[in-house]
């Protein structure tokens, strides 16, 4: 009996020694996640327009649901959202073709956005507790019609302080998954202060309840080099502590680091220090006229095994 005690003991004392003891417990964290915007400018792109590689896992992001109504002059509802993106040629049937004919896509909805109708967008509840159960109501009958999988969530503008953002934002995450009603959850913060210190509040408290954070990266200046980007990954990678902080880049090139000038480059950079969460892209609806040459890279570079 005394063999089995010794080899344990062996083990712990070896354990503690090793020089990959402190690797065995960081497992690598790259991902093969690519993600996309879709809907919000209305010019008619479909989700089978975009190319679709099978060894990636792929979402479509829906964009946006407002809780906005749909006048002419819209003004805020306190939660009770309204469908905001190319419905037409996004509809339950269309999200249903997509995901029965590609078995790794999912469909996500991004909730408020830059603008409205020409306006702002502004997270601007009534009370927490109101303005969560509207949500949570009438985002669960839009998930459900629409065969969806997530949120993600894109407020910009606030006319609420961040602990207000927070507790609506978190109660709601935390009440749809406790239901079924979404599998996952994301956030698309950019380097703003005042968006930054609304959703690193929301981040403090209900971070484990989100998986991914859709960092802005191309709301930095156009023309952003490779190493700047690296510098702003590392920031927001510790801004967003534990979370999966994915690489970004906007289709028409007018912000932060493009394909064009090295955007590839980092995400192998961020490959090879096991940091590449994912990629996600702001909008099929532009990338449609250069036949979404910028997707197929990223995906391929997704699908290599890390």
């Amino acid at each position: 009996m005394k063999f089995p005690s010794v080899l344990l003991a062996l083990l712990i004392i070896l354990q503690a020694f090793s020089p990959h003891h402190v690797s065995i417990q960081a497992a690598p964290t790259n991902s093969n996640l690519f993600r996309e915007y879709i809907g919000a400018e209305f010019n008619n792109v479909r989700f089978q327009d975009v190319p679709i590689n099978s060894n990636v896992e792929f979402h479509f992001i829906l964009s946006f649901a407002i809780d906005y109504d749909t006048s002419s002059s819209p003004s805020p509802t306190n939660g009770k959202f309204n469908i905001f993106w190319d419905n037409d040629n996004l509809s339950p049937s269309q999200v249903s073709s997509i995901k029965n004919s590609h078995s790794n896509v999912k469909v996500a909805l991004s909730l408020g956005g830059d603008s409205v109708q020409g306006g702002y967008a502004y997270f601007d509840p009534s009370s927490v507790s109101s303005w969560v159960s509207n949500a949570v109501s009438s985002l669960t009958k839009i998930i459900k019609e629409n065969h969806l999988d997530g949120i993600d969530i894109d407020y910009e503008h606030f006319k609420a302080d961040p602990d207000t953002f927070a507790e609506c934002i978190g109660q709601l995450i935390s009440t749809l998954k406790k239901n079924g009603v979404i599998k996952f959850a994301s956030i698309a913060p950019f380097d703003d202060d005042q968006v930054q210190s609304h959703y690193q509040t929301l981040w403090k408290s209900y971070g484990h309840l989100v998986d991914y954070v859709n960092f802005q990266f191309y709301a930095y200046d156009q023309g952003t080099t490779v190493s700047q980007f690296m510098d702003y990954f590392k920031t927001q990678s510790s801004n967003y502590q534990g979370g999966k902080v994915l690489a970004s880049f906007i289709s028409d090139g007018s912000g932060g680091l493009s394909p064009a000038d090295g955007f590839f480059t980092a995400c192998s950079k961020l490959k090879s220090q096991q940091q590449l969460h994912g990629i996600f892209v702001w909008s099929a609806d532009d990338s449609k006229s250069n036949g979404f040459r910028y997707e197929k890279q990223s995906q391929s570079l997704l699908a290599i095994p890390h």
